[in-house]
């Protein structure tokens, strides 16, 4: 699958949710409630949560802790980290196979922004949103 952009400054859930359902950038901040959001607070874990499950998968999430160590590199797990240096406001990134979706990848370039896989976080995971049958295992 190819990577997913955000297009806003608070933004990274909106392409995190599209990478996950496979749709357009556009279409995942149709989805959401307050897409205006992309522009000024981001998203929470539970508006994430509602859309995924909207779009018919079944997903959950939690503060990140350590028995979650053993699903945390699972295709399909999405993450938040803590504010950091790097990115200020905090930051979503998707889990897949052998790498992470990083919704912009190049920050804090502006203009334009990139997405792309990188084989490690930038940050500390602070929340994590998987998928509910995932297996701990």
């Amino acid at each position: 699958m190819k990577s997913v952009t955000q297009e806003e400054p608070m933004g990274c859930a909106i392409a995190c949710v599209a990478f996950l359902l496979n749709i357009s950038y556009k279409n995942a901040k149709n989805m959401f409630g307050h897409p205006e959001h992309s522009f000024t607070r981001g998203f929470y874990c539970g508006e994430i949560t509602r859309v995924l499950n909207t779009g018919s998968l079944d997903y959950s999430f939690s503060k990140f802790k350590k028995e979650h160590r053993k699903i945390v590199d699972k295709p399909n797990v999405m993450v938040f980290t803590e504010r950091n240096e790097n990115y200020p406001g905090g930051h979503f990134l998707v889990r897949t196979k052998n790498s992470w979706m990083n919704p912009w990848i190049n920050f804090p370039h502006i203009v334009p922004s990139k997405s792309g896989f990188q084989k490690n976080l930038p940050g500390k995971i602070q929340w994590i949103i998987y998928p509910k049958n995932i297996k701990n295992k």
